[in-house]
């Protein structure tokens, strides 16, 4: 079975130039962890996790292990600071993508080996969709079931 039916296309995403403020918003709001980043004609260019939010605006460890006297207003203030910049700023550019044709087990060993729970989908570049761990395994477990194999 190919990704392209298992896939969701239902993805919700962002430009560039959004601001990280509407991008958070976004994920409290939907209730997702990340966002493919699209240009205006739906190429994949990148993507944005919360993740990469509070990477930014949180100290990294040896920061905090150095520097035991991190004010916690300092920490807030740099999330507020962190708020005003934009997508750009912050997302991933070597994104990894399955393309909607591929067999849906090697996309699940795509995300095994590179310990991912989802993949953007693309067919010749544009986003088509996302696929994650939960689709395939549901998949598998309903063809097994049927004594059919996903290939």
């Amino acid at each position: 079975m190919q990704v392209k039916y298992l896939m969701n296309t239902n993805v919700k995403t962002v430009k560039a130039d959004t601001s990280i403020e509407d991008f958070a918003t976004m994920v409290i709001s939907e209730k997702i962890s990340n966002a493919p980043v699209v240009d205006n004609e739906n190429n994949l260019i990148g993507i944005i996790s919360e993740k990469d939010v509070l990477q930014h605006a949180l100290p990294a460890l040896n920061e905090l292990m150095h520097n035991k006297k991190t004010e916690i207003s300092s920490m807030e203030d740099n999330y507020k600071n962190t708020l005003k910049l934009k997508v750009k700023d912050l997302m991933c550019v070597n994104v990894s993508s399955v393309q909607s044709s591929l067999p849906c087990m090697v996309a699940a060993s795509i995300m095994w080996v590179r310990n991912f729970r989802q993949v953007p989908v693309v067919s010749q570049g544009k986003l088509v969709g996302v696929i994650s761990t939960s689709d395939i395994h549901q998949a598998i477990f309903k063809m097994n079931k049927d004594n059919n194999v996903c290939k």
